[in-house]
């Protein structure tokens, strides 16, 4: 038996239950959207928290104790659940809470699982179409029922590649579509559609989150804040949007989703084109990216290279 089919069976009770837990939600939160509910207001960045939040938070946190109660769970509201430390649940039981709260139905509820720090299980349900998108390390990306293209490129959960080279002389951007798979790119990419997501932490006046976003605005064809960052791992590993760029990403949502995209063949990097390691522990600082499949990649990481430098230069 080959590892990848080891580690698809060894976590099978651990797929069911959260699948099972993340449609419960979804089916709760699609039920209730558009009633009268109450927020509240949490942290200094205005992010807000609904009952539907704490209600589909009770759902998945009862069914994920009541399976396996030994395990740390870290969810979005209520915290850090003790357990063992070496299996933590990553519990964002509705990513798009501002959406909801203004009545746009564009949100999420994800879990995963990480062993020793690495996501080894993600799953992402959309209430609202009703899809469900998980993977299993090593075993690719499921929705539908189908197995979707690609696969993983490492192991673990860290994708080692070489940084991207030098940025070539900006100019005219051939079609992506004739170019040969290893042509340079210049620091510039108008035909990709790429999802940005950035962490509460992050401040308005953060001159190297400005420049990131200035920089995607003006060399992509559209960029997408969906407030709802698990749509957009989703998104990315389907092949709707091209890419993904993060700065300072936040925790608990970050593994589930970007090991959908990973397992789709998607490969990550830092902004100036380093290796990455997906994972949840560390300051929000480590956990700014580039995810892209490889004909892509390097063109975003020139144009986030080339950001960062004019930001700190």
């Amino acid at each position: 038996m080959d590892r990848t089919t080891e580690e698809q069976r060894l976590y099978t009770a651990e797929l069911d239950v959260a699948l099972a837990a993340a449609e419960e939600a979804g089916r709760m939160l699609r039920a209730r959207f558009g009633d009268t509910w109450r927020i509240g207001v949490k942290g200094e960045d205005g992010d807000v928290v609904t009952e539907l939040d704490l209600a589909a938070e009770r759902i998945v946190l009862g069914r994920l104790r009541e399976a396996f109660p030994e395990d740390r769970v870290w969810s979005e509201e209520a915290g850090l659940l003790a357990g063992a430390a070496d299996r933590t649940w990553l519990v964002d039981p509705l990513d798009g809470s501002n959406n909801v709260a203004i009545g746009l139905p564009t949100y999420a509820v994800g879990i995963g699982l990480c062993v020793a720090g690495a996501p080894v299980l993600g799953v992402v349900h959309e209430p609202h179409t009703g899809a469900t998108w998980h993977a299993v390390r090593g075993g690719g990306v499921y929705g539908h029922g189908e197995r979707l293209g690609g696969g993983r490129t490492g192991g673990g959960g860290e994708v080692s590649v070489p940084a991207a080279g030098p940025v070539p002389a900006t100019g005219p951007v051939p079609a992506a579509e004739t170019l040969p798979p290893d042509t340079p790119m210049p620091a510039s990419a108008p035909r990709l559609v790429v999802a940005w997501t950035q962490g509460h932490s992050v401040r308005k006046d953060d001159v190297l989150a400005e420049a990131l976003r200035v920089a995607l605005e003006r060399r992509t064809r559209r960029v997408l804040a969906l407030w709802a960052p698990l749509l957009g791992w989703s998104m990315l590993a389907r092949g709707t949007i091209d890419g993904f760029v993060g700065y300072c990403a936040e925790a608990v949502d970050f593994p589930p989703g970007a090991l959908l995209a990973l397992e789709a063949g998607c490969e990550f990097r830092t902004l100036e084109g380093g290796p990455f390691r997906i994972g949840f522990t560390g300051p929000d600082t480590t956990r700014c990216f580039v995810a892209a499949r490889p004909g892509v990649l390097d063109r975003l990481v020139a144009l986030t290279r080339e950001a960062v430098g004019a930001a700190v230069a």
